[in-house]
């Protein structure tokens, strides 16, 4: 192969030279020199501490670290907050080792690693050193200081844990405890749905090949739903979102609220521009069923037209995307303890869908990854939904999102995790209107009146909704739009005009024009 033209050479990239802003906690501490630690800034990923600080303030950081997921993080002592250059030498050798065992000492559950690196003081430009601290994020457990305190890390600041609830929650997302497991306090059989049950256990029958001789009970224990004692069977907390008969008897949060905003942002006080707002109660299945027929008769259509000069009509998003979206956060939202009384969220605006869950990704899981890492927080809740035919138990729901948002040429999904005090979970599907320029009800409701726009049928929509994105409309495009003979696709602009919705341009010396067109009655583009 011949040599790389210079014009050539100058395209190819090495990517090992990543942005500082793309490096992980793990590239940080691994390349950490003097250029790269000025460069690095505090943020997400990194804390800069003075040789002063304590020993117990810094097993606060490492718990912090060991309980912020999904990477943990890199704390350098010797650099002042100010990014003043200070060293660690002046403090005397017994002070560093003081300070390197500090994990051990005051945080002895954080996995902790720590390296000396050659750095030049700022004060007086001689040769020091600084301390670089990589902290892991603890998977299966939540990390204390010696004194029983947990940190976790929230924006740019630490926070203490300080109720019981929030330290549990800590453990319910780490797997230390499964709050899904816990009994629930209701009485099976009475304060469940039974024939819920009994398709439930007919459907776990027949796809695991059990006998018949196996019993509701028997099955719902096999199913990690709750245990038998003695004559009794305890139903769990999955077992009450699955078949409960009030589920928010023992999870008030167990409800999803419905909005459709007026607009593309969400307003408040005098300015609240909601035009439906409800709540959707029950059982989890329940509440996806319910929600599901509400927020499809909020959706549009959009004509397009397609290859070959053929029109179709494609929806505002692929039925799949926004109902796995809401089964997602049904499944893997955090119910336990401070998330228990809140609800799940979805909001319909004219530009995109929102779908917002309690509680932060589950461990190992964030939005660069979301397409490949299968770890749901309530596994047990999870497992029965698959047999309830509701999720496919795998992470192929989340890539097929992606793809139908694509076909449909529509913006990629974004999952993204939002704290403001607490986490939760906000997965935005976009519906492109901007580019579209689609007509829709609220739109036209100014130019046709809206007792109107509710006599008109379903190809006098269509043919108006062309009209709004195309700026004008021809006999033979109403024809390809609604299926009809040439004389019917007429008959219905020329019924447009005469309602004084569309006006028609053309010779009126020619029977059949093949210029003609319809455009809308007191548009911009009339």
């Amino acid at each position: 192969m011949p040599p790389l033209e210079p014009e050539r050479m100058q395209l190819q990239f090495d990517f090992e030279d990543r942005p500082d802003a793309l490096l992980t906690c793990d590239e940080i501490y691994g390349k950490a020199d003097e250029e790269l630690l000025r460069r690095l800034g505090e943020d997400r990923r990194l804390e800069k501490k003075s040789i002063g600080v304590h020993g117990k303030a810094l097993g606060e950081y490492f718990s912090m670290w060991a309980n912020t997921s999904p990477e943990g993080g890199v704390i350098v002592v010797g650099i002042r907050n100010d990014a003043t250059i200070e060293g660690c030498s002046r403090a005397g050798q017994d002070r560093v080792n003081q300070i390197e065992k500090a994990g051990a000492t005051y945080c002895p559950d954080a996995q902790v690693a720590v390296k000396q690196v050659q750095v030049h003081r700022d004060h007086d430009g001689k040769l020091d050193f600084v301390l670089v601290f990589r902290v892991k994020y603890h998977s299966s457990k939540v990390v204390r200081t010696v004194d029983g305190r947990a940190f976790i890390r929230r924006g740019d600041s630490k926070m203490e844990l300080g109720s019981p609830e929030e330290i549990r929650q800590l453990q319910t997302d780490k797997g230390e405890i499964r709050f899904e497991t816990e009994p629930c306090g209701l009485t099976y059989p009475q304060d469940f749905h039974q024939e819920s049950i009994r398709e439930f256990v007919e459907s776990v029958r027949e796809r695991k090949g059990w006998s018949s001789s196996h019993e509701a009970p028997d099955i719902l224990e096999l199913m990690h739903l709750g245990t038998r004692r003695a004559n009794a069977f305890i139903a769990n907390m999955a077992c009450a979102l699955l078949f409960a008969r009030d589920p928010r008897a023992v999870l008030p949060g167990c409800r999803i609220r419905f909005l459709r905003f007026e607009g593309e942002q969400e307003r408040v006080g005098g300015e609240w521009n909601a035009v439906k707002d409800e709540f959707v109660d029950g059982t989890i299945p329940e509440q996806i069923q319910r929600v599901a027929v509400t927020l499809k008769s909020q959706l549009r259509s959009f004509s397009r037209l397609g290859a070959g000069g053929k029109f179709f009509t494609s929806p505002e998003y692929p039925d799949f995307t926004w109902y796995e979206a809401i089964v997602n956060a049904c499944a893997h939202r955090a119910y336990g303890n401070g998330m228990s009384n809140m609800p799940i969220f979805v909001k319909m605006f004219d530009d995109k869908l929102i779908v917002e869950s309690p509680g932060a990704f589950p461990p190992f899981v964030n939005p660069k990854n979301i397409y490949d890492v299968h770890a749901p927080r309530n596994p047990y809740l999870m497992d029965a939904m698959y047999y309830l035919k509701f999720v496919k138990c795998a992470h192929e729901g989340t890539r097929r999102i992606r793809e139908e948002m694509r076909r449909l040429e529509l913006p990629e999904p974004e999952f993204k995790q939002d704290e403001t005090g607490f986490a939760i979970v906000r997965v935005t599907l976009r519906n492109n209107i901007k580019q579209r320029k689609v007509w829709v009800d609220s739109d036209v409701a100014e130019i046709l009146g809206t007792q109107l726009a509710h006599t008109l049928t379903e190809d006098q929509k269509r043919c108006i909704n062309f009209v709004a994105e195309h700026g004008e409309i021809s006999v033979s495009d109403a024809q390809r739009l609604t299926g009809k003979t040439w004389q019917t696709a007429r008959r219905a602009l020329s019924t447009l005009v005469d309602r004084g919705i569309l006006l028609h341009e053309h010779r009126k010396d020619l029977e059949r024009d093949p210029k003609a067109r319809f455009k809308l009655r007191g548009s911009s583009k009339d």
